[in-house]
């Protein structure tokens, strides 16, 4: 690996523990003003102190993150249809030259294992880490799933194994509660979890604490967090789960200390 791979790749983990808590803000890619991020600059913003790295679609970088911004971006680098549409329907939608010249610490995409497009997603994915190999560029390969899709773990260690041969440097699945470990053992990259749809801040601090034990080397959360009735507070309780092995109640206790009124 070379040091430019290394060195972007030490920025999104943490040293000490050596996980990794990501922001996914990219949702609106394809769902429009996503409800938590009709205004993403008010609800960003004060997430980044508490983030490893942001992942983010260019517009919203350039139109709504202040340029002095210490957390490491992951540019989304994919997308096409709406939610409209046929979801696999994407290609790749942003250059390699573009994420340097935002000076991305890595890129990310997603591919879609069983669907419509299945080979295309995968073909792009095999492409975009050609690219990115020749700058140094770390990739994060997403298995997006499909609305009649399980998220059982026969079927997500499928997709993380394919995305892992064609070359991603990080896997982001969903979490299953059984047999997950086994997806982490099937996949010689690392894996981080997807948040998913909101649920209740105590069950999505005992996914990713399940998540950690199981293997896991972080979240790349979006929803659970900047819909949360206190984003700042969740995504901090979150941190304590991922780099501090707090457990999910001890977090939740955190979460409910900083949300109190002051």
């Amino acid at each position: 690996m070379d040091w430019g791979m290394k060195n972007r790749l030490g920025r999104i983990f943490n040293h000490k523990s050596n996980r990794t808590v990501m922001l996914a803000v990219d949702h609106g890619y394809f769902q429009g003003p996503t409800t938590g991020l009709k205004k993403p600059k008010e609800t960003v913003v004060p997430l980044l102190p508490h983030c490893d790295s942001l992942f983010i679609t260019r517009g919203m970088l350039r139109n709504c993150i202040p340029s002095n911004t210490n957390a490491p971006v992951f540019l989304r680098v994919s997308g096409g249809p709406s939610i409209l549409g046929e979801l696999s329907n994407e290609d790749i939608t942003t250059s390699m030259k573009e994420a340097l010249k935002l000076n991305a610490a890595g890129v990310g995409m997603s591919i879609f294992v069983g669907a419509k497009n299945e080979d295309r997603t995968i073909s792009n994915l095999g492409r975009i880490v050609n690219e990115a190999e020749e700058y140094g560029v770390p990739v994060l390969a997403i298995t997006a799933v499909g609305k009649e899709m399980g998220r059982d773990a026969r079927y997500l260690g499928l997709a993380c194994r394919i995305a892992a041969e064609m070359g991603a440097h990080i896997v982001k699945t969903y979490y299953c509660e059984e047999d997950f470990e086994k997806i982490v053992e099937g996949c010689p990259v690392p894996i981080v979890i997807a948040g998913g749809k909101k649920i209740p801040e105590l069950e999505a601090l005992k996914m990713s604490h399940d998540a950690i034990s199981k293997g896991a080397v972080g979240v790349d959360m979006g929803r659970n967090i900047f819909q949360s009735e206190n984003p700042v507070a969740m995504i901090q309780a979150v941190r304590a789960v991922v780099h501090e092995n707090y457990t999910a109640d001890e977090a939740f206790e955190m979460f409910n200390k900083l949300n109190r009124p002051k």
